[in-house]
């Protein structure tokens, strides 16, 4: 099956190269430009969302939750998907009501020069995670970890992806997106309708893990509708494309890049759902999928992981590239530097699959959870406009939710155990719900106290 792969990769980046035009200008390579000035349409706005979002780490993660946790834990990574509702509502309050054209202008706006900082760390964080997950997911396609075939994979594919993707940046990685999200399209398709005629995919199988609000599934859906308020504004691939075309088609992108994705990831995860009602003692998923479908499925299921993990790298990368040139203006602006970025953060992605932790949904959890600092700030100063919070309320749901991230990462890793016995997700929550709840107060607490300091300052 790897020789089959690989054929796959190298005929998508030879095709991704080909539609990767190199970028001659600043308006193109980080705006998403085409040559004529041109913004992306409805469809190309939508399917890039949606390849995007819909990245390796998602597809496999999904069907490992589905695989152990039953269709419950499918919803809850599919939940995670509402992300594109509340996203889109963020994308309209931000640009069209409010006239900003970036979430750090906005936050600098309101905040200062913390607004920015605390925001660009949490946003550097996700984007760095993200080309780590990516790679590891393909080099575990492509054999064990450290193994020479899973070397090879790793290096190969960011090797392949970095050079299309510094070619053409946004507009090249729109291009490739459409590409991409119609190969995958396809390959899904076919891959699901194996599944059902082969009487693999019934609705005995899909309740084999019946409904307990105790245990991991429905917890971690409760953590997944906590998350998904703050979680598309930490992610600067999804807000990016939320300033690129004009507000009707910016809604209709979002609107339909949820359902599509959600349909998508549900499908995926069934997958892993099917394989958990029929594991045998001591096999993995892939093993059971395996002996039920079959070789070329399986082919179908790893070329859906690969074709996924292109297409987030390329937009990481483009997002990398516009955070660090435009956004934080650290360098001056230029398709030189822009290039120099991408190559940057996919060498820090690189290393950290050789060094970093090799649990995928951690880097899940744990971004999810340092956004939440962002929940209050999206209620009180987004949706409500309100000007009269302190900076130190800023600070203080930053240090909250970044300290709850790290406490969750040491609790899931046993290096601590600090809040006992119980399963992970459920001290997830409880660490979310804290965060939350937290930082909403201490932007109460700031409003209230700047109300109370106006009447002094006028006497």
């Amino acid at each position: 099956m790897s020789m089959w792969l690989i054929f796959l990769v190298s005929g998508l980046a030879l095709v991704s190269i080909f539609l990767s035009r190199k970028a001659t200008q600043e308006g193109g390579f980080f705006r998403g430009e085409s040559a004529d000035g041109r913004a992306p349409t409805l469809l190309a706005l939508t399917f890039s969302q949606v390849t995007t979002w819909i990245f390796a780490r998602s597809l496999l993660n999904a069907a490992i939750l589905g695989f152990y946790y039953g269709i419950w834990g499918a919803l809850a990574y599919a939940a995670y998907y509402l992300s594109f509702l509340t996203g889109g509502r963020i994308i309209d309050h931000l640009r069209f009501e409010q006239g900003y054209d970036s979430v750090q202008g906005f936050l600098s706006d309101r905040f200062g020069a913390w607004g920015g900082r605390c925001y660009n760390f949490v946003v550097g964080i996700r984007l760095v995670s993200e080309v780590f997950a990516n790679l590891l997911v393909i080099g575990i396609l492509f054999g064990a970890a450290g193994s020479q075939s899973y070397t090879l994979a790793v290096i190969g594919l960011a090797a392949v992806t970095l050079l299309y993707s510094v070619l053409g940046g946004l507009y090249a990685s729109l291009r490739t997106d459409v590409m991409q999200m119609w190969v995958f399209l396809v390959v899904l398709s076919i891959l699901l309708g194996i599944v059902i005629s082969g009487g693999h995919f019934t609705t005995e199988l899909l309740t084999f893990k019946p409904f307990d609000i105790s245990q991991p599934g429905p917890i971690l859906l409760l953590v997944a509708l906590l998350q998904v308020w703050s979680y598309p504004m930490h992610d600067p691939v999804m807000m990016d494309r939320g300033f690129l075309a004009d507000r009707e088609t910016t809604k209709r992108s979002f609107l339909h890049a949820g359902w599509i994705s959600s349909v998508s990831i549900l499908a995926f995860g069934s997958l892993g759902v099917i394989a958990g009602a029929n594991g045998l003692e001591g096999e993995d998923m892939n093993q059971v999928l395996s002996r039920l479908l079959g070789e070329f499925p399986m082919f179908l299921f790893s070329a859906s992981l690969v074709i996924s993990a292109m297409s987030t790298l390329d937009s990481t990368l483009t997002s990398s590239a516009k955070m660090i040139v435009l956004d934080m203006r650290l360098m001056s602006v230029s398709l030189r530097n822009g290039r120099m970025v991408m190559a940057i953060f996919m060498l820090l992605g690189l290393l950290l699959v050789f060094v970093g932790n090799k649990d995928i949904f951690s880097a899940v959890a744990v971004s999810g959870t340092a956004s939440m600092y962002l929940v209050p700030v999206i209620f009180f100063s987004l949706w409500g406009n309100r000007r009269d919070i302190p900076v130190w309320s800023y600070i203080g749901s930053f240090f909250l939710a970044i300290s709850g991230s790290l406490l969750y990462f040491t609790e899931s890793s046993s290096y601590t155990m600090l809040l006992g016995e119980v399963h992970k997700y459920t001290k997830l929550l409880w660490i979310c719900i804290a965060v939350m709840v937290g930082g909403c107060a201490l932007f109460m607490i700031g409003g209230a106290s700047q109300k109370q300091l106006q009447p002094l300052a006028n006497h």
